[in-house]
């Protein structure tokens, strides 16, 4: 029984590590995984900067980020947003991930009378808050400049 009991022990212990590793089995190598929440329009030159400093501190290969927008954040990642259209553009080729709320861009389409069209390197997600309730999930820490 002794013996039985041991095992389940270290079954759920190996099991236990096993999971945490696979929580950034894409990003194996990245040390630090940060979301950047943007959900307000005056933001965008921080949120952008805080990714470019992460960026420059961890290097490219040792951090994993995402910034999620929504609400007026949207914003950021319209395409003729002259401000931040080669920022994102040089933010991307070193890997962080721009990620759009559909919630919001349903809504923007509606007031627009069209839809906003997004920048290249923008991936709509299903809703911005889950995607970010999402990562928190997966071991990322949440930063809302």
């Amino acid at each position: 029984m002794v013996k039985n009991n041991k095992f389940g022990m270290l079954l759920v212990l190996l099991l236990t590590l096993l999971s945490s590793f696979a929580l950034f089995a894409e990003d194996d190598f990245a040390e630090k995984h940060v979301v950047l929440q943007i959900s307000d329009t005056s933001r965008q030159q921080l949120v952008l900067n805080v990714a470019n400093n992460l960026m420059k501190h961890y290097g490219p290969d040792n951090i994993k980020i995402e910034i999620v927008a929504f609400s007026s954040g949207l914003k950021l990642m319209f395409e003729n947003n002259e401000i931040s259209s080669p920022r994102i553009i040089s933010l991307a080729s070193n890997g962080v991930t721009f990620s759009a709320c559909a919630n919001t861009l349903a809504k923007m389409t509606k007031k627009m009378g069209k839809k906003p069209a997004l920048h290249q390197n923008s991936v709509v997600v299903p809703g911005g808050v889950v995607r970010i309730m999402d990562l928190i999930d997966q071991g990322y820490t949440l930063i809302k400049p």
